[in-house]
């Protein structure tokens, strides 16, 4: 069993706990269940999110509550009512979204008055146990077993460095070679820019946790930097989807066949210093000096060969250049 879910089981069980009795203490009459379905509904999902999700999710519950209880008082229990209930619950979720997505718990938690043998009657003296689940949720949660955002953007900032890896050597690797080569580089590639992408997309994920992380608050710093950096290689990574497409363009052209043999050796060497300025962005270091041997090996690279061919794939390096560095003065 992943040990982030143990951790995240047990943050949601402490918190429940936590939360029903706090209830009790300030005098909850019956078995306060709506303090508990707090915690309980908002503290799931990816441990990286869910301390910033909590509160949107908390906020669901208690507008959810509200929201069941004036329209069942207004309308009593019946079918337009359930009707009129889902549809303002979906409504107010479009504003308290959880995680980027419709926030459904506003939803939810209205119908659970509807479970209430008198529902009319259910009772406003019931928020209160709500908000407090939802205070006890937000002020608790983020200091029992907190997600490491570090070592999570450590991993996502391995995986695009493999795939970026990979992605640059199996196009140079392709170029000269037959189109149904180079069409399997160009969907590999492809997959692994989408990869990149759902890395960068968790790393700015990451990267809002660290607000609702008052623990791990000394990696803030760490945290931003290394965000900059996977979403610099994400933008660099659709160049490479480019640079493969090229590739296809040129595949099984007798014509060019000099000008692809003379480019195969350059791309290779070009694309090992790419990657060079990759490492140095993920794993935080300045890549200014990876950056200019680069382009002083694209300059050279220019210098000597000037047809067609080269300047086609040496333009999307130039660019994936400008997007892990600094532009260029030219």
């Amino acid at each position: 069993m992943p040990r982030g879910e143990v951790a995240g089981a047990a943050r949601i069980v402490v918190t429940v706990v936590v939360a029903w009795q706090v209830a009790l203490w300030l005098g909850a009459d019956q078995p306060p269940v709506y303090a508990a379905v707090v915690p309980l509904v908002a503290l799931r999902g990816d441990p990286v999110t869910a301390l910033g999700a909590s509160v949107q999710r908390s906020l669901g519950v208690v507008a959810g509550v509200l929201i069941g209880i004036a329209v069942v008082n207004l309308l009593r229990p019946s079918t337009a009512a359930l009707a009129v209930v889902v549809a303002l619950g979906l409504g107010v979720g479009m504003f308290l979204r959880a995680s980027g997505g419709l926030n459904i718990q506003v939803a939810a938690s209205s119908l659970l008055v509807f479970a209430s043998t008198s529902p009319d009657a259910y009772a406003w003296h019931r928020v209160w146990e709500t908000a407090a689940g939802a205070v006890v949720t937000v002020g608790l949660a983020p200091l029992l077993w907190p997600p490491d955002p570090y070592r999570t953007l450590a991993g996502i900032a391995e995986d695009c460095r493999m795939r970026v890896t990979r992605s640059l050597g199996g196009t140079a690797a392709v170029l000269g070679g037959g189109p149904g080569a180079a069409r399997d580089s160009l969907a590999l590639v492809t997959t692994h820019a989408e990869a990149v992408h759902g890395g960068a997309v968790r790393a700015r994920e990451a990267e809002r946790a660290m607000r609702f992380n008052p623990v791990r608050g000394r990696h803030r710093e760490d945290v931003r930097a290394r965000a900059s950096g996977i979403a610099a290689v994400d933008r660099a990574a659709g160049e490479v989807v480019v640079l493969a497409g090229e590739v296809v363009a040129f595949a099984g052209r007798e014509e060019l066949a000099g000008d692809l043999a003379r480019a195969r050796a350059p791309l290779a060497e070009l694309a090992a210093l790419v990657v060079r300025v990759v490492e140095d962005a993920l794993g935080g270091a300045d890549p200014g000096p990876a950056v200019g041997a680069a382009r002083a090996a694209l300059v050279e690279y220019a210098r000597t060969d000037s047809s067609p061919v080269a300047v086609a794939l040496r333009r999307p390096l130039v660019r994936m250049l400008d997007d892990l560095g600094p532009p260029s003065g030219g």
